[in-house]
């Protein structure tokens, strides 16, 4: 079985502990799900994003990485987020030119936990979270550097493929940990 594959199937496994409320529901945790998923795709922990729609409010906001969690939300009326527009055609997107496209550098520009300079987005996958049909967050996997060169390799249609097996069990996720 795939290194994806296993991923689904233990994160369906937790979502549904977390439906019955028994087994592992209080010790989830959504950093321990994205460190997973940074390490089936092959990035860093910090180049995984998990957003969640306020439909109240109708913006994003970062549940993951936590360090964004107090930085702001993302409107989902922004033309220039590729989040928002994630969310709103609710249709997964790879940008491997994406330092170059218009869009938010604020959440780049914030330095790491370890103090050091942030680098900018260079690549980046994005797709919708779903429950139900309906849109409750959006997944972001980027690759940072300070050129796209140096950043990695461009993302294929397989790492989209990897993200989308991964989004059916984040939905349940989400719906149970963020009260989505």
């Amino acid at each position: 079985m795939s290194t994806t594959l296993r991923l689904v199937s233990e994160m369906e496994r937790i979502a549904n502990a977390l439906g019955t409320e028994r087994g592992e529901a209080s010790q989830v945790s959504l950093s321990s799900v994205a460190e997973k998923i940074a390490k089936n795709l092959g990035v860093r922990n910090e180049e995984v994003a998990i957003l969640a729609v306020s439909t109240r409010w109708r913006h994003l906001y970062f549940l993951i990485p936590e360090t964004l969690k107090k930085v702001g939300f993302i409107p989902l009326s922004s033309n220039s987020a590729l989040a928002a527009r994630t969310a709103r055609d609710s249709r997964p997107e790879i940008e491997n030119n994406f330092s170059a496209a218009k869009h938010v550098t604020v959440f780049e520009g914030l330095k790491k936990t370890t103090g050091e300079a942030a680098e900018p987005i260079q690549k980046m996958i994005s797709a919708p979270i779903l429950k139900d049909g309906q849109v409750i967050g959006v997944i972001q996997i980027s690759r940072k550097g300070a050129t796209a060169a140096g950043s990695g390799p461009d993302f294929t249609a397989d790492d989209l493929g990897k993200i989308l097996a991964l989004c059916k069990p984040l939905g349940k996720l989400l719906h149970h940990i963020a009260g989505k």
